[in-house]
C-alpha cells in the first residue's frame, strides 16, 4: 500500500451527528437544517446527517429526502465535510441492502445533493470481507450515476470485534486491484455497540473506557494513512470529562471525536488546538495544579506545599513529609515536581529558533526554559536545556501541523483564530515548515 493519504485533511477534530428526520415537528428536517447552518468554531469538521442510530426506523425514508434537500440548499455554505451516515449491519443483508438504496438516492445526480456530498459513514461492519461490501456497493453507485470512481470517500464505525481485528489486515488490503478501499476516509469508534458485541458489563451500568479499542483504531488509521475518531461522550454536561478523554486520546494519536451538542463541537473544535498561553504546573499529592502567574513569577497559592528558608538551606513539605535541602538540591527537587505547558507563541518560538539553526548547519541544539517559582514567598529560579534534532521539531510540531491543516481548510474560522492568538503569531505558525 502507498504511504501516500488520499484525502487534504490531515486532522479531523470533530464529527456530529444529526437525526434527519425528528417527527411530531412541523418540520421534520428540523435539526439538520439548522446544523448545516453552523459557521465558525461552531461548525463541525464532518457533519454525519444520521439516518441511522439517531433516527427512529420509521422516519428513515423521510430523512433520506431531507437529506437531498437541506444538503441541496445548504450544501455549497456548509464549510466542513458531508458524510451521511445510512443503515448497515454485517449480519443482515437486507439492511445492507437498505444502505444501499439509500446512498443510491442520496446520490442521484438530479437531486442536486451528491455535489455537496464528501462520503458515507458505514456502521456495524464486521471483517474486511463485509467492509469491501461496502466499498462495491459505492463503485455501484458511482457507475450509476456517472460520478468518478473513488469519489465517495467512506467511513466505517468499529462497533464489533470484528472490524477491531480487521483494522490489523487493512494496510495490505488497500490499493489491491479488486477492490476501491482506498476510498476509506475515518475509522471511528462506536464503544455502545462494540459493548454490546464484547458483552462486557460494569457495575453502574455505565460504558467502559476501552483504551484499547482506541489505541487500536489509532494504530489502525495511522498505518493506513485514515483519521481516527473516537465515539459519543453521552454525559453531554460533563464538559471536564469530555476535555480529559480527549486529552487522553490525544496522548494516543487520536485527534477526532464525536460530538452530540452543538456545544460539544466548539469544546471539540478548540481542545486540540495550542493554548493561547502558556502554563506551569506544580505537582502536589499526584495532581497537576496550575500555577498563577504574577508580575512574571509563578506563584503557589495551596497549603499542601510549603517551604521555608532556614540560613542556606530550605524546608520543603510535601504529602505531609518534610526535607531538608540545599539551595541546589531544592531546584532540582521543585524542577521534578513542575512541568509547563508551552503556548502556541512558544511553540512557534522554539520552531523558529530550530529552523534557523538547521538553516546555519546546525543538526542539534539545546531549548533553555526557565521561570521563578514562589512557595509560601521564597522565590527559586528553575530551568533545564532539552535538546532539539530534527526528530524532536518533527514530534514536537505536530499541535502546528494540527492549526496548519485547520486554518487551511476552515477558512470560516480565520476570524476567530485571530482574535484567539493575534494575527501576527498566526502568520508565523502558517509560515512553518514551509
Amino acid at each position: 500500500m502507498s504511504s501516500r493519504r488520499n484525502y487534504e485533511r490531515e486532522f479531523v477534530r470533530t464529527f456530529f451527528t444529526s437525526p434527519t428526520a425528528v417527527s411530531g415537528e412541523d418540520d421534520s428536517a428540523k435539526m439538520i437544517r439548522s446544523a448545516a447552518q453552523l459557521r465558525g468554531l461552531q461548525a463541525p469538521d464532518t457533519w454525519i446527517p444520521d439516518n441511522e442510530d439517531a433516527t427512529a426506523p420509521s422516519m428513515r425514508e423521510e430523512g433520506v429526502q431531507n437529506i437531498i434537500d437541506v444538503v441541496s440548499e445548504h450544501g455549497a455554505d456548509f464549510p466542513g465535510e458531508i458524510h451521511p451516515r445510512v443503515v448497515w449491519h454485517r449480519e443482515d443483508p437486507s439492511t445492507r441492502y437498505q444502505g444501499f438504496q439509500q446512498m443510491l438516492e442520496i446520490t442521484d445526480p438530479e437531486h442536486g445533493a451528491v455535489e455537496h456530498i464528501d462520503g458515507f459513514v458505514i456502521p456495524e461492519v464486521g471483517d474486511l470481507d463485509d467492509w469491501k461490501k461496502a466499498d462495491e456497493f459505492f463503485t455501484i453507485i458511482e457507475n450509476e450515476h456517472g460520478l468518478e470512481e473513488g469519489s465517495l470517500s467512506m467511513s466505517v464505525i468499529i462497533e464489533s470485534g470484528e472490524a477491531e481485528l480487521g483494522m490489523g489486515d487493512l494496510r495490505t488490503e488497500m490499493g489491491k486491484p479488486s477492490n476501491n478501499l482506498q476510498r476509506l476516509f475515518m475509522l471511528v469508534d462506536g464503544e455502545v455497540d462494540y459493548t454490546k458485541d464484547m458483552r462486557a458489563m460494569t457495575p453502574t451500568g455505565e460504558l467502559p473506557p476501552w483504551p484499547e479499542l482506541r489505541h487500536n483504531t489509532s494504530r489502525g488509521a495511522s498505518a493506513a494513512n485514515l483519521i481516527a475518531v473516537d465515539g459519543p461522550y453521552d454525559d453531554i454536561r460533563d464538559v471536564e470529562g469530555y476535555h480529559e478523554r480527549m486529552i487522553d486520546n490525544r496522548a494516543k494519536g487520536m485527534t477526532g471525536i464525536w460530538a452530540l451538542t452543538p456545544g460539544q463541537v466548539v469544546e471539540a473544535n478548540t481542545s486540540p488546538l495550542p493554548p493561547k498561553t502558556g502554563s506551569w504546573l506544580l505537582e502536589v499529592d499526584g495532581e497537576d495544579v496550575e500555577l498563577d502567574a504574577v508580575d512574571g513569577k509563578q506563584v503557589y497559592d495551596g497549603d499542601d506545599v510549603t517551604l521555608e528558608q532556614q540560613g542556606d538551606e530550605y524546608v520543603l513539605t510535601t504529602g505531609g513529609e518534610s526535607q531538608t535541602l540545599s539551595e541546589d538540591d531544592l531546584k532540582q527537587e521543585l524542577l521534578d515536581m513542575t512541568s509547563y505547558i508551552p503556548s502556541m507563541d512558544d511553540m512557534v518560538d522554539s520552531m523558529e529558533e530550530f529552523e534557523a539553526a538547521k538553516e546555519a548547519g546546525k543538526g542539534a541544539i539545546a531549548m533553555t526554559r526557565a521561570a521563578t517559582l514562589v512557595v509560601d514567598g521564597v522565590e527559586v529560579e528553575v530551568s533545564n536545556d532539552r535538546m532539539w534534532d530534527e526528530a524532536t521539531y518533527q514530534a514536537a510540531k505536530t499541535p502546528i501541523n494540527l492549526f496548519q491543516d485547520v486554518y487551511e481548510h476552515r477558512p470560516d474560522q480565520h476570524e476567530e483564530l485571530g482574535e484567539m492568538y493575534g494575527e501576527a503569531v498566526v502568520e508565523r505558525a502558517m509560515e512553518l515548515g514551509n
